[in-house]
């Protein structure tokens, strides 16, 4: 029986989850979870949260197989968080991390609740851009293993401006990069294959983190690294004004934007994706 914990950070939404493998008579896993909101408490709320679960499921860290985070795309601060606390629980356990795809887990989510087999999330990126991937499943049903769960990736995760974001009618998608940027996906809004509530949560994490733990994509805790696809973190007033159509609404939502960027500086993406992305 495998046992995962998970951390997921990468929006303004913090959770936690605790996957139980199957084991005797009983064929599905059992998930816990915890949750809070609001970006200024993730390096407040997580530990807590995680100590909460443990001790209300009766385990101790070193009992887990391995820990899961939602490695990115995200806010720099949040995968930045769920990685830190992540690489701090496995140095000190000796258990090995794994990296999972935000966009994949956005994407599980919307295969069990839309029965789809090919899934398009997106997650608002600020300054006039959005993160956006396609994943497919063999089937649209949802009651494969946990360990045969990965999907193909058929986009994998970038960074675009809504404009270049892949519109075929036939894909179910989800996510609050399309909702941020309403006026260029009017149709994907008003469709019934669009699920706007999804987002990156642990308990998706912590399943497909089962998935790559069964294919053995587990890694030693000083190789456990975000998943970033923005060099450049902040935009200037001038560039970010670009990336808008300026009426008077927008265009000072605009100028109230550039104030709530996160960290600014330059981030370099790693040679590679996270295991779920590869």
């Amino acid at each position: 029986m495998s046992i995962i914990l998970a951390i997921e950070s990468s929006t303004e939404l913090s959770s936690v989850a605790l996957y139980l493998g199957s084991a005797g008579s009983n064929p599905q896993p059992r998930l816990a979870s915890r949750q809070v909101s609001g970006v200024q408490a993730h390096s407040l709320t997580i530990l807590p949260m995680v100590q909460a679960l443990l001790a209300e499921a009766g385990i101790g860290l070193r009992q887990c197989d391995a820990i899961a985070f939602g490695a990115g795309p995200g806010s720099f601060t949040g995968v930045r968080t769920a990685c830190g606390i992540a690489q701090g629980l496995a140095y000190g356990t000796d258990r090995p991390v794994l990296m999972v795809d935000t966009l994949m887990a956005m994407a599980l989510a919307c295969r069990n609740d839309g029965a789809a087999a090919e899934v398009q999330p997106a997650l608002d990126a600020r300054m006039g851009e959005l993160y956006w991937a396609r994943y497919r499943w063999a089937a649209a049903d949802a009651a494969a293993t946990d360990a045969d769960g990965l999907p193909e990736i058929v986009v994998a995760p970038r960074l675009a401006l809504p404009a270049n974001v892949d519109l075929d009618p036939h894909i179910k998608r989800c996510g609050n990069g399309y909702t941020a940027h309403g006026n260029h996906f009017a149709t994907v809004l008003a469709s019934a294959d669009f699920y706007a509530a999804i987002m990156p949560h642990a308990l998706l994490v912590a399943r497909l983190g089962a998935a790559l733990l069964a294919r053995g994509a587990a890694v030693a805790a000083r190789e456990a690294r975000p998943f970033y696809l923005r060099n450049n973190v902040a935009l200037t007033t001038a560039e970010r004004l670009e990336r808008v159509d300026l009426n008077p609404t927008t265009a000072s939502a605009a100028h109230a934007d550039v104030g709530k960027h996160e960290d600014a500086g330059v981030l370099t993406a790693p040679d590679t994706a996270p295991a779920a992305t590869s």
